[in-house]
């Protein structure tokens, strides 16, 4: 059986092994990749996408739906309700027509 101070050498000699194979694989697959984004011309865009979500699209403000008659403030309806809205029981009255 071997002894811890063996099996700790052993351990660093993978480690260091390993360290190596993996820079080697990273190296090729990194020139795969490279040779793949010249062959077919992809952008960073296409490969990581948009930072706001799904790529093309657009974050917009939703409109407004409510609004508060003694102030004349807006909400949309989404997220947290405002002071002015949250204690109504009913919130027909402050519908903004179209």
């Amino acid at each position: 059986m071997a002894t811890y101070k063996e099996l700790k050498a052993q351990l660093a000699e993978l480690e260091s092994q390993a360290a190596i194979a993996r820079q080697q694989e990273f190296e090729t697959v990194l020139a795969d990749i490279r040779a793949k984004v010249a062959e077919f011309g992809y952008t960073q865009q296409d490969i990581f996408g948009s930072r706001r979500g799904r790529p093309g699209l657009s974050h917009r403000a939703a409109p407004a739906k409510y609004r508060d008659p003694a102030s004349g403030a807006t909400w949309s309806g989404r997220g947290r309700a405002p002071n002015w809205i949250k204690d109504a029981k009913n919130r027909d009255k402050f519908l903004i027509s179209e």
